[in-house]
């Protein structure tokens, strides 16, 4: 993906949610968000939009002094955890387990506070138990997964990272071994290792992180010991719509699940808005 026009009032959007979320000072809310323009002056638009709000957020971190994600992280961790019960119940009783826990990660995609400032976590719920996947690779990933018992499992967001787990474990039933990834430090509301443990992702599978603060998964910010990692899997699921910015086209056996949440991802894809997907690489191996 490269920057739209499009993109640019959204990188301002996604920069005032976090300011509003960092502090009440309005003075200094104008003072930073005045900082972050000369980021995106500087854009580079041959480059995934991941790139900018990547530098965006950073400097906002830095001038607040402060993660201004952080309680909503924990606060979201928490709302899933919630529901973890009745949604285990929900794949335990379904005719396919695996279908429904994927559609439930794909629900989950919707705990996305860089872009959103509330979200109806139950109310897509249902539309993904009960609507069609506008990309179903579904049947590609069930012959991929047949080829391997290793996967990399690259998780998103905060709360989001609950689903995940129902996946993982999911998928772990059926004798495969999850190495789940989560960022290095705080960027928006994406999982770290913080996330993992408050989830409890990292009592059920192995979870390492990316050495990188970078939005999405921007393979040469991460660190060293990732990039093998990353070069060797077999098999990876991605989860999100950034880390499909920065890693569609790659030459990796990847499925990327995640809903396509804004309008510039929507029209690249030839989706509505909102669309959920389970949509396998276009230069996957197998």
């Amino acid at each position: 993906m490269k920057v739209y026009l499009d993109c640019f009032p959204c990188f301002l959007k996604q920069a005032i949610i976090a300011l509003r979320l960092g502090t009440t000072d309005e003075s200094l809310q104008k003072e930073i968000l005045k900082s972050t323009c000369e980021a995106i002056r500087m854009t580079d638009t041959s480059k995934p939009p991941a790139y900018t709000t990547t530098f965006i957020h950073r400097k906002i971190r830095q001038m607040l002094g402060k993660d201004p994600f952080k309680d909503i992280k924990s606060e979201y961790n928490q709302i899933a955890l919630r529901l973890y019960p009745s949604l285990k119940t929900v794949v335990e009783k379904s005719t396919d387990p695996l279908l429904t826990s994927i559609r439930l990660a794909i629900a989950g995609n919707v705990i996305d506070f860089g872009i959103f400032t509330s979200v109806d976590v139950e109310g897509t719920i249902r539309r993904a138990l009960n609507s069609q996947l506008a990309v179903d690779d579904y049947s590609s990933l069930i012959e991929a997964l047949s080829e391997t018992d290793e996967i990399l499992y690259l998780t998103d967001n905060a709360g989001e990272i609950v689903f995940d787990r129902i996946l993982i474990e999911t998928l772990m039933s059926r004798g495969k071994n999850i190495t789940a990834v989560v960022k290095g430090s705080p960027v928006i509301n994406d999982t770290t290792m913080t996330d993992a443990g408050e989830s409890r992702l990292s009592d059920v599978c192995k979870v390492i992180d990316n050495g990188s603060e970078a939005v999405g998964t921007i393979l040469a910010w991460t660190s060293s010991a990732f990039q093998e990692t990353f070069q060797h899997a077999t098999l990876i699921i991605s989860k999100g719509q950034a880390n499909f910015e920065t890693l569609a086209g790659t030459e990796k056996n990847i499925f990327f699940l995640f809903q396509s949440k804004c309008d510039v991802v929507s029209k690249e894809l030839c989706l509505s808005p909102g669309s959920m997907l389970l949509k396998k690489s276009s230069l996957s191996a197998g």
